[in-house]
């Protein structure tokens, strides 16, 4: 025997086979859909009996195993079914005739034949026949199984018959010797009398009754002829046959134990009406194997006919662990023969799935391992194939699966041998996938994707480049891209630098003719192959959704924040609150994009190859939001450590986007990456809003840009700087021309601007504007422009600071007395010594050369369309960098009587300031009052004296200003006295001319004070001082001898209400003639100090006392 049969399992024993083949020409669908039926028909029960019959039906069977069915009587041909089809009566003799042909191949095996008949019909089909049914068509054939049925109670008939014949031969004759084919040669000339051939004899013949019970059903008996047959063969060490013997001992045990079967097919065999005794409850106790036989049972040549006496008496049935000793055993005798290897690997294989059942994978696996070096006769390429095929399910059955997936390896590299003029690329290729999973690969790179990689790398690529040839050359390329894609994605860490560069020259090479694509591929057989995306070619670490420009942020208007305010929590702190915000931060953005904006995502990218990685069209993955994505392409040097890409695109409709990965196409494979399944990339949130649009708005200027970048303590971005240089008190006009560059008109425009922090003291308005002008153009329309002009003006101090000389005091001049026009001091200040103009290096404050900064931000607020009615706008910063050189200084500033040359200027009424705390409400600071008023009264000053400046050469005019210049003293000298007084000498009002008296007369001196002010003045003293001008500057005061007071000089009065009056009266005695003069000023002793100390009356009172004859 040649040809093993790998599908063998113990079970089979107990089966008649059944050779089921077509005779003629039969198409193979309709062959096999009658063999499907007859199949069927597996098992009967035995009429009038308990017995069960099993069938084996195959439809090739090689004559050559026939001749070993008396070895083994599952192997010898006992039935023969042949199909024909047959469409005429002439063609019927020669249908009849090759079905005779086809009997005697197996003609001295067989107990029975059937013949059936398609497409005949006539008188032919009517003649009664046993052996052939006729049926007009492969659909009209209802009674197929019946005669199957039929048949194989017909093959009982005569088994049961050999059993019979066999089991109760009590003539004298002798046994025959039962031999296999290689053994009749050798039995040539032995004595045939001897006690030694006739026990041999006896063992055979009853190890062939034990195969016969066997298949007719009756267990029991088959074990009690096993043992017997055992220990006669034993005795004359028959090794083959004893071997036998075993091997059937253990079926019928394996059967005993097993019912459901060893062969791993579907249902279990159902013993109907079983014949098992009640030891079969107690088939696993130690010591069932043991055999009690009486040697006086036997008949003269060794059988006995009545086998009921050995059936109660012994316990046969072996123990699961007996069962293997008996296999090893007998396998170990079936060695010793080298024709008897088929026999031998088949009992190999028929041991291995009982002990798979038995779950002993160590022990199964020796066996396997025997099997594996069983040496046949040479085998064909198929024959290889489908016995490394089998190999290979049996390691998978006992759970060796890197074993069975390296024979099933080799099974796949047999189909495509050297040898084979045709090689089988498609069945190379599926047994090659078949093995993947013993290798611990899997075809979906997710699986590669979590926790550390399993089973061994080398093996893998191995593998993985086996099917990229193997689907090549069977003429799928689409195919062999996706593997070596496959194999660049999992194994990238395990290939060295040039096996990386191979796999990729190779991708591009089958790329070249098939791009790699994301879809779906339908492999032969019906599994898919999933896509596989090259997350590692690059590598991407982190993805950080960018916020817009700061210049196009949309801001909400703070009117319609708080509409929401009443659907927040009124907790203060609430865990679920708290949590469920926690998975929004972990996803939702607190910033939004536009419609119709550039929006940006940030990529940390790595490139793992040790070459340029050229990464073309490479772009965003989307969701929830229509969304133009704008491709990039790039090239990242070796092994580039992180690298920053940026991909952009434009959302085209409004609400919720979701950034859901990247796609690339790397090597010409295209590749949708999502986030979800890259491991170890840190991102911040994928989830935007995106609100309707706004428009754009670019401003250009017709000032330089600057090189000074503001950074203004807010954080505000400047999105323009300008810069310009003037000189202190020049002003300039700043045109900026306002362009809508976006898609939407531009409806609403707010201008505001803020002075960045500054040490300087800014006098007026720095910036000033506009706005109707320019929002008489709105609506601005896409494309259209607009222009806004901006008023730069600077006025600092125009002091030389610490040079600036306050004192009151003329240029060397001394005036002694009381000066004219100026109030009376009673301290008088220490002059300030002038200080060298040149400051030493480094620019003091007080150097006149010193160069001053000012910056401000113009800030434009603007909106439009859908966005506008959403309540967003935009804001669009403009940085203005303003160089400030002195122009012209004021050294000092004093008021001095109108005998020189000055600028003359009429007093000034500062009623209209404030000048209490009361009058602008409890909590205002009264220091800050005091200042606004100094500002206030410095402003009118200076609008009122109007002192310009002019640079011939550089054609360049301003402004000086003396606001910051005039001090507490300066004022005091140019505010109107709050008193009108009237003096009356005499009763007669003082005008331009002397007033005439008499020495030695007393002259009465009446002052009329009227209160024109708003407020109350006082408390007060009102002095009157006589005087004498020597006509050279020099006043005589001291008159005590000359001029006397009847009563006293100085006059005390209250507080003087609003509009109203207080007279002072006194009186004079002139001692001496001449011309006296009375200088009359009040001295305010309020603590408050809002007045000067002192005022006094212009002109003095001019008394000429004449002689008193005269």
């Amino acid at each position: 025997m040649s040809v093993p049969d790998y599908m063998q399992c113990a079970e089979d024993h107990q089966t008649l086979l059944v050779v089921v083949q077509p005779v003629g020409i039969v198409s193979e669908e309709n062959f096999f859909r009658i063999y499907k039926r007859i199949s069927s028909v597996s098992q009967i029960s035995v009429r009038d009996s308990q017995r069960v019959l099993y069938i084996r039906y195959r439809h090739h069977y090689p004559p050559e195993n026939n001749e070993w069915g008396d070895f083994q009587t599952h192997r010898k041909v006992v039935g023969l079914i042949t199909i024909t089809d047959c469409f005429s009566a002439k063609d019927w003799p020669q249908t009849f005739e090759k079905f005779h042909v086809q009997k005697e191949i197996y003609g001295s095996t067989l107990y029975d034949s059937r013949l059936f008949v398609f497409g005949l019909q006539g008188e032919i089909t009517e003649q009664p026949r046993t052996d052939v049914a006729f049926y007009p068509n492969y659909e009209d054939c209802e009674a197929v199984e019946k005669r199957i049925e039929d048949f194989i109670e017909s093959l009982f008939i005569v088994l049961e018959s050999k059993r019979l014949d066999r089991a109760t031969d009590k003539s004298g004759d002798k046994i025959p010797l039962l031999c296999v084919p290689f053994e009749k040669k050798d039995f040539v000339g032995l004595d045939t009398d001897s006690r030694h051939y006739k026990k041999r004899c006896q063992g055979r013949m009853r190890k062939h009754v034990g195969d016969l019970c066997l298949q007719a059903g009756m267990l029991q008996d088959s074990l009690v002829h096993y043992h017997m047959s055992v220990e006669l063969l034993r005795s004359v060490n028959d090794f083959l046959w004893l071997g036998a013997a075993l091997e059937g001992l253990c079926s019928a045990s394996v059967i005993c134990h097993y019912p459901g079967g060893t062969g791993g097919k579907t249902g279990a065999r159902r013993f109907q009406g079983s014949s098992l005794p009640a030891e079969a409850a107690n088939r696993h106790r130690p010591g069932a194997q043991e055999v009690l036989i009486d040697p006086g049972a036997l008949t003269t040549n060794g059988i006995n006919p009545d086998t009921s006496a050995e059936i109660g008496r012994a316990k046969n049935c072996l123990s699961p662990e007996d069962i293997i000793d008996k296999y090893k055993e007998a396998i170990s005798y079936y060695s010793k023969y080298k024709n008897a290897g088929v026999i031998e690997l088949e009992a190999c294989v028929k041991a291995v799935r009982v002990l798979a059942i038995q779950k002993r994978s160590m022990d199964a696996s020796e066996f396997l391992q025997n099997a594996v070096y069983i040496n046949l006769r040479q085998l064909s390429e198929e024959e290889k194939i489908q016995r490394y095929s089998i190999l290979s399910e049996l390691y998978e059955l006992i759970g060796f699966h890197r074993k069975s997936a390296f024979f099933k390896r080799v099974a796949a590299m047999q189909c495509v041998a050297p040898s084979i003029s045709e090689p089988g690329w498609r069945a190379c290729y599926k047994l090659l996938l078949e093995t993947l999973p013993g290798y611990s690969l899997s075809l979906d790179p997710k699986d590669f994707s979590r926790g550390t990689h399993r089973g061994w790398a080398a093996v893998q690529m191995r593998l993985l480049h086996e099917l990229v040839y193997a689907s090549r050359r069977m003429g799928n390329p689409a195919l062999s891209v996706r593997h070596l894609s496959f194999l660049l994605q999992t194994m990238l860490d395990f290939l060295s630098d040039q096996e990386k560069k191979d796999v990729t020259q190779s991708l591009e090479n089958y790329t070249c003719k098939c791009p790699g694509t994301m879809e779906l591929l339908t492999l032969p057989g019906g599994p898919t192959l999933p896509p596989v995306p090259f997350t590692k070619l690059p590598i991407v670490r982190r993805v950080k959704l960018l916020n817009l420009p700061a210049s196009l942020r949309p801001q909400k208007m703070k009117s319609l924040l708080g509409q929401n305010v009443s659907t927040k929590s009124p907790f203060i702190y609430s865990p679920i609150i708290a949590h469920n915000r926690g998975e929004e931060r972990n996803k939702k953005i607190d910033f939004q994009w536009v419609q119709g904006d550039v929006c940006e995502v940030q990529l940390m990218v790595y490139n793992p190859m040790p070459f340029e990685l050229r990464v073309e069209n490479m772009g965003l993955l989307t969701s929830g939001v229509d969304f133009e994505s704008l491709p990039a392409a790039l090239s990242l040097p070796a092994e580039s450590g992180l690298y920053p890409v940026t991909l952009v695109g434009v959302p085209q409709t409004t609400g919720m986007i979701t950034v859901n990965g990247y796609h690339t196409t790397v090597f010409g494979v295209f590749s949708d990456c999502l986030l979800d399944n890259l491991p170890g990339v840190k991102t911040s949130g994928s989830t935007v809003e995106v609100i309707p649009a706004l428009p754009r708005l670019q401003i250009s200027t017709s000032l330089p840009r600057s090189a000074h970048s503001l950074q203004p303590s807010s954080g505000d971005e400047i999105s323009t700087n300008v810069s310009v240089q003037l000189y202190n008190g020049e002003a300039q006009q700043l045109v900026i021309q306002l362009e809508n560059i976006g898609t939407e008109p531009l409806e609403t425009l707010e201008v505001t601007s803020r002075l960045l922090t500054t040490k300087e003291k800014l006098y007026g308005d720095f910036l000033s504007w506009n706005l109707e002008e320019t929002l008489a153009q709105f609506p601005l329309q896409p494309g259209k422009v607009a222009t806004f002009v901006v008023n730069i003006k600077v006025k600092l101090d125009f002091s030389c600071q610490e040079n600036l000389l306050q004192d009151l005091s003329d240029d060397g001049i001394s005036v002694s007395g009381f000066p004219l026009c100026s109030p009376f001091r009673q301290v008088v200040r220490p002059r300030v010594e002038s200080k060298p103009v040149n400051a030493p290096e480094g620019g003091k404050p007080g150097d006149p050369s010193h160069m001053k900064t000012l910056e401000a931000i113009l800030n434009f607020k603007y909106s439009g369309g859908p966005g506008h009615a959403e309540g967003y706008y935009r804001n669009l910063s403009l940085g203005l960098h303003v160089e400030a050189e002195p122009s012209v200084f004021f050294t000092r500033v004093t008021t001095l009587p109108a005998t020189r040359m000055a600028i003359q200027v009429d007093k000034f009424s500062f009623e209209s300031f404030p000048e209490s705390p009361g009058e602008k409400g409890q909590l205002a600071n009264p220091k800050q009052l005091e200042e606004e008023r100094q500002e206030a009264r410095g402003l009118e000053i200076d609008s009122k004296l109007d002192v310009h400046w002019r640079i011939p050469s550089l054609k360049r005019t301003g402004e000086a200003s003396v606001e910051g210049l005039l001090s507490q003293l300066v004022l005091e000298h140019l505010q109107l006295a709050p008193l009108q007084w009237d003096v009356l000498v005499d009763g007669q009002p003082c005008d331009c001319e002397a007033a005439a008296c008499r020495v030695g007369d007393p002259v009465r001196l009446e002052v009329r004070l009227t209160n024109q002010s708003p407020r109350s003045v006082g408390p007060f003293a009102l002095t009157v001082a006589p005087f004498q001008d020597h006509q050279n500057g020099v006043h005589n005061y001291d008159l005590h001898d000359a001029v006397s007071f009847v009563g006293s000089s100085t006059f005390y009065l209250d507080a003087v209400q609003p509009s109203g009056q207080s007279a002072c009266l006194g009186a004079l005695l002139f001692l001496y003639t001449g011309d006296f003069f009375l200088h009359i000023h009040f001295h305010q002793d309020s603590a408050s100090k809002e007045l000067p100390p002192s005022w006094f009356c212009l002109p003095s009172v001019h008394v000429r006392a004449l002689d008193a004859q005269a």
